[in-house]
């Protein structure tokens, strides 16, 4: 798959998620297989371009490209001044957010809540695309505001008339949030008369459903989210299972002892020793969730001030695993299970 000059090594993408793809998050899916993460959202109110959480999301340093930088606003001029002020500082590919349905975001007529004014959509996209001449823009959508106003077809229309190089669909409505199944009926028809590369996404889990979806809709690539989080292996399992159709075998906990301490030294350096802890906490949650003996852990992880503390207690509860198994035993809950392809409601 291809965007703009960027030839990707695959057609697994990682999702935007606020608060988790940060740079440590995206560099590590990337070395673990992923060919393109996407960085949470970033605003378009210039007033925050110096705040230090802004700053941390225009980060790249040493970041493996294409970098591709998330905006999010709901005024053509802001949006523009952001595509160019990120642009300037490293980003490869500019994204828009049209696919958020938090309420935080649709309530300021972002995110979303654009898919329903389709002419303000349509001079957003052709604003960014015009502020930034030669950077690749992309698009990240819902099917629709509801299932009564799928509209994800005029939205690939009003993208292509813009410029846009990319469109990547989440297959739920606004109004579903994150409930229910995804559907990929919708993808399917817009990949149908297509021009551009599209990207389905939503509820895709293991190696064998990301096959599914692909030959189900016929997208050009796939782009995973919340089940990558704690399991950014997946990547590297779904790369081997699209190219072979072999099952890789899971990492052994040795492997994900390591990769999980490597992932929290990154954010402790990325963060900072104060801000660093707080941030790892979820992500020591995600990679234990489901584990033998992890509800206790987790919580007591809760307590936990210090990286010093974070590590020792990690380290200490991967070798008592270890010494029970060279794989991962999941007892209190499953991983993310395969389901069939579903169809519009």
């Amino acid at each position: 798959m291809q965007i703009g000059p960027y030839r990707l090594k695959n057609n697994l993408i990682v999702a935007p998620m606020a608060g988790v793809t940060d740079r440590p998050f995206r560099q590590l899916c990337k070395r673990l297989g992923a060919g393109m993460a996407v960085s949470e959202m970033v605003t378009s109110n210039s007033l925050l371009y110096g705040s230090a959480k802004t700053k941390r999301r225009a980060n790249h340093e040493g970041e493996v490209e294409p970098i591709s930088v998330q905006i999010a606003g709901s005024d053509p001029a802001m949006m523009a001044e952001a595509a160019r002020y990120n642009a300037g500082e490293g980003a490869q590919i500019i994204d828009i957010n049209m696919g958020c349905p938090a309420k935080k975001i649709c309530n300021v007529m972002a995110g979303s809540a654009l898919l329903k004014d389709e002419p303000l959509v349509g001079r957003i996209l052709s604003a960014i695309v015009n502020a930034v001449p030669d950077t690749p823009v992309t698009l990240k959508i819902r099917t629709g505001w509801d299932r009564d106003s799928r509209n994800a077809r005029t939205v690939l229309r009003i993208a292509q008339e813009s410029g846009i190089r990319a469109l990547a669909i989440h297959g739920r409505t606004r109004a579903c949030g994150y409930t229910g199944e995804a559907e990929y009926d919708t993808i399917r028809a817009v990949k149908a008369e297509a021009q551009i590369p599209i990207i389905a996404n939503g509820d895709i889990t293991t190696p064998q459903k990301a096959r599914e979806v692909l030959e189900y809709t016929g997208a050009d690539a796939v782009m995973i989210g919340r089940a990558a989080q704690g399991r950014p292996w997946l990547f590297r399992e779904m790369a081997h299972f699209l190219a072979t159709g072999t099952q890789l075998a899971h990492p052994e906990v040795a492997e994900i002892q390591q990769l999980l301490i490597e992932h929290l030294d990154d954010l402790y350096r990325f963060y900072g020793a104060v801000a660093g802890p707080r941030m790892a906490r979820k992500h020591i949650a995600w990679y234990t969730k489901g584990l033998a003996d992890s509800a206790s852990f987790r919580h007591a992880m809760n307590q936990l001030e210090t990286a010093q503390q974070q590590i020792d207690a990690v380290n200490d509860f991967f070798w008592r695993a270890r010494e029970h198994s060279r794989h991962l035993v999941y007892t209190d809950a499953a991983p993310p299970a395969n389901t069939a392809v579903r169809a519009a409601a």
